[in-house]
């Protein structure tokens, strides 16, 4: 319907995304009124809505915690909900993570898919429509910048701005989402002021964030006298070698031990695209451990209960339903002020409540001087298929594409359950692998071009 037009703005799309992917907006909390989370990411938002400004959109910074662009007039307001925050880098990229590297056919960097390449054909699909049609509705793309953590600015727009009536989140799958599961994180920890001869002094896990699954983890033993280091660090090899991890051992100064344990990342609601390089470590340390009869609760519950499975099946509060199976996934492993702990991320199928799994926590754990803590929570959404928005996004991104997809469900988490009537809507495309959060994230430019198209359509037709 838009293509030679889309055609005509093709290179002015492509640059404005590597120009916003270039900005490394990873969110940093500041204490700046101005810029609550942080410089970086105050510099995305400022560039998306001068580039709108630009292209004659109607615009506004709510207070650095948020933006967003509009046109149309109506009483009816249609969001469209994206977010210009990122996950951190993470290593060994093949080509810099905020060069936007233009190889292959795709754009690369952190970004490339989730968020920004989508915030951008949202944006040109809006000016398509301005220029193109008359619409009787209002549209507005709203920019959060801390979707990867708290949801902060999502919640300070809710408290400031007009909600829309209906409107979609480019940050999953088309066709289209009609079911996100529910969110969860756990919090377990324990003291950790030992005498062992076998003693846990430091343990890096380059700060991963809770949704993404843990490439790297570091733990720094302190061997004691009484045990042969030597044999300490074969019986380490040898257990290593028996799960097949990737984890190396090395003798330190002193009487210290090091174990770097490596994995592979991938957005937590797909744990089982990943390798947990915390999970396996964990598993490591416990059978060590034991081997010289020591015991840390925290750890040995862990490995009984939650271990290397990607689902709830140990806990035995898995409720699959057509949403999936609960997942998990290990996000973080400290030892700070003499707490010992470990961060998981759970994803809940939409018929399971949240509820039912903070139950089984507290009874696997109430008796093992284990302290649990929950937060993150969100709610599942969930919008009938034969409702009149699934539908029609459905159809629009069939007819363009030529597919015959049917919407489906999602462990992922997007702006989309913030609001009323709002489903997610792309941008990744059917049986391509998915690159949120993972090394080398790319967006193919064609899929960039595919998904103006899609948005421009669905723009018109939700609000002709």
């Amino acid at each position: 319907m838009f293509e030679n037009y889309i055609d005509e703005i093709k290179e002015q799309i492509i640059s404005s995304t590597c120009e916003l992917i270039k900005i490394p907006s990873i969110n940093a909390e500041s204490n700046n009124p101005s810029m609550p989370f942080g410089e970086e990411c105050n510099n995305a938002l400022e560039y998306v809505l001068d580039l709108a400004n630009s292209l004659g959109f109607k615009t506004k910074n709510i207070d650095g915690y948020c933006g967003y662009i509009e046109f149309g007039e109506g009483e009816e307001l249609m969001g469209i909900i994206g977010h210009l925050d990122v996950v951190p880098e993470g290593e060994n990229w093949t080509y810099p993570p905020f060069s936007a590297t233009i190889a292959n056919g795709n754009i690369y960097g952190r970004g490339a898919i989730d968020d920004k390449g989508p915030v951008i054909a949202s944006l040109y699909a809006m000016k398509v429509v301005m220029d193109n049609c008359k619409i009787k509705k209002r549209i507005r793309l709203i920019l959060g910048l801390n979707e990867e953590r708290d949801w902060k600015c999502i919640e300070y727009y809710k408290l400031h701005e007009e909600i829309p009536n209906f409107g979609f989140s480019p940050d999953a799958d088309f066709p289209c989402i009609y079911a996100e599961k529910s969110l969860l994180n756990v919090h377990l920890s324990t003291n950790y002021n030992t005498n062992d001869n076998i003693k846990i002094i430091s343990i890096d896990y380059n700060n991963n964030a809770m949704n993404v699954v843990p490439k790297f983890c570091k733990v720094k033993l302190n061997i004691n006298n009484d045990v042969n280091i030597d044999e300490c660090l074969n019986n380490l090899t040898n257990l290593i070698k028996n799960h097949n991890f990737n984890i190396t051992v090395k003798k330190g100064n002193d009487n210290y031990i090091i174990l770097e344990s490596v994995g592979v990342s991938a957005h937590s609601a797909h744990p089982d695209l990943g390798i947990n390089a915390i999970s396996n470590i964990i598993i490591i340390l416990d059978e060590l451990l034991k081997t010289y009869n020591i015991n840390i609760p925290l750890l040995s519950m862990f490995c009984r209960y939650i271990h290397t499975q990607y689902n709830g099946d140990a806990l035995n509060i898995n409720s699959p339903d057509e949403s999936g199976k609960l997942t998990l996934n290990v996000a973080k492993f400290f030892l700070e002020n003499d707490t010992l702990g470990i961060s998981m991320n759970l994803r809940i199928p939409i018929h399971t409540s949240i509820d039912t799994v903070k139950n089984k926590f507290n009874n696997i754990f109430e008796n093992s001087h284990i302290t649990i803590n929950f937060n993150g929570e969100k709610n599942a959404l969930y919008i009938p298929k034969d409702h009149h928005l699934v539908t029609t996004l459905c159809s629009i991104f069939n007819e363009i594409t030529g597919k015959n997809e049917a919407p489906i469900a999602i462990g992922g988490a997007t702006y989309a359950r913030a609001f009323p009537n709002c489903i997610s809507f792309g941008a990744n495309m059917p049986k391509e692998e998915d690159m949120c959060h993972k090394v080398d994230e790319f967006i193919s430019i064609n899929n960039l071009i595919l998904a103006t198209n899609i948005y421009a359509t669905a723009i018109y037709k939700l609000c002709k």
